[in-house]
């Protein structure tokens, strides 16, 4: 009955979707709330802008979303960049938007607003990021989807990269996220199926600047809105299974005009002094819960301690073997969780690179 009942939900949907929008614009206007959750809602617009300044400014009851007190609880939404909408398609649009304080300042978790000015100060350098985003998939039990109810699959071994019932779960919706990206215009370059079964990544990037975090952002909504279709629940907790399961990060790939150019090496070697100074405070910003993965084991360095190496999985950054040999390139910063803000990770490492120790 329940599965009747849904199909038919489904094709009614489909029937009102297709209706004429009568020349009218619906914009999806998203933002992250107090806890880096994400949050909408919509708005007709007369006719479809050309560029993201002909938005008008919104608002919002920041009381209920955790970002305002009720005794001054309007908090104001300022568009930032413009997407193509892949759920109403057409010239509908999702807007990313920053928030903002009646006051005139930003809001005290508007972590763009920084990120964005250290990125313009520091433009000369060339920033490049790449961002790989694990998840795991839930049920509406809070289980990981596909595991035996209250019970454990097999062993980490089959999984990673894995094809074939048993080993990967959830393709589908995987597989219906990465067209919505690219539909969207995010810069997603990949996906792959996890060590830890009903675990995935995706990658986004390369980006330049304060568009990695744009993108990212983006990314991680449409990740949601399509598993609500699906009825299943996506988690970007840094370790959802305690014991011996790998957890899940979201390793930032970064480069520079330095790193890429000849002699690259030794500024990577210049920028491993400049991140060991300043461990700690990368890691209050590296995501909460980080400390139940950062182990020294699955795949970890410790969060206590910065290391780095070649080809060094269990360290803080993984200099690439690639680059080692090339002279030149990236570096990985692998201590970032999963459920970490892009803008943060972004805009400390920018910081950090840019300044002296």
């Amino acid at each position: 009955m329940a599965e009747s009942t849904t199909i038919s939900n489904t094709e009614n949907l489909l029937k009102y979707m297709s209706l004429d929008q009568r020349g009218h614009v619906q914009a999806e206007y998203i933002w992250i709330d107090a806890i880096g959750g994400v949050r909408t809602k919509t708005k007709t617009l007369f006719k479809a802008p050309t560029s993201v300044d002909e938005l008008p400014e919104w608002n919002f009851d920041g009381s209920s979303t955790g970002q305002a007190p009720g005794d001054n609880s309007d908090v104001y939404l300022r568009p930032v960049a413009i997407f193509p909408d892949p759920f109403r398609q057409g010239d509908n649009i999702l807007v990313l938007c920053e928030t903002w304080d009646s006051d005139g300042s930003p809001n005290k978790y508007n972590y763009r607003h920084e990120a964005a000015r250290l990125m313009e100060t520091h433009a000369k350098e060339g920033f490049w990021f790449g961002l790989e985003q694990e998840y795991t998939l839930l049920g509406t039990d809070g289980w990981p989807y596909g595991w035996p109810r209250g019970g454990f699959p097999g062993s980490q071994g089959p999984y990673y990269c894995g094809v074939g019932t048993g080993k990967v779960y959830c393709r589908d919706i995987v597989e219906a996220h990465y067209r919505a990206c690219l539909y969207a215009g995010i810069k997603i370059s990949g996906i792959n199926a996890e060590v830890m079964p009903s675990q995935w990544e995706y990658q986004v990037g390369p980006c330049q600047g304060i568009e990695m975090g744009d993108h990212l952002w983006l990314s991680r909504y449409l990740l949601h809105r399509v598993a609500e279709e699906f009825g299943v629940k996506i988690s970007f907790d840094p370790k959802p299974i305690k014991g011996d399961w790998n957890g899940a990060g979201l390793h930032t790939n970064v480069s520079t005009n330095g790193t890429r150019g000849d002699g690259g090496m030794k500024v990577i070697e210049g920028y491993m002094k400049k991140l060991e100074a300043r461990h700690n405070e990368h890691i209050a910003v590296y995501g909460e819960g980080n400390e139940e993965r950062l182990t020294g084991r699955h795949e970890t360095g410790s969060i206590d301690k910065f290391s780095y190496g070649v080809a060094d999985r269990g360290g803080s950054i993984r200099i690439p073997r690639q680059v080692a040999k090339d002279g030149k390139g990236y570096f990985e910063d692998r201590r970032p969780a999963s459920n970490a803000c892009p803008y943060q990770i972004t805009g400390i490492i920018v910081e950090t690179l840019c300044g002296g120790i």
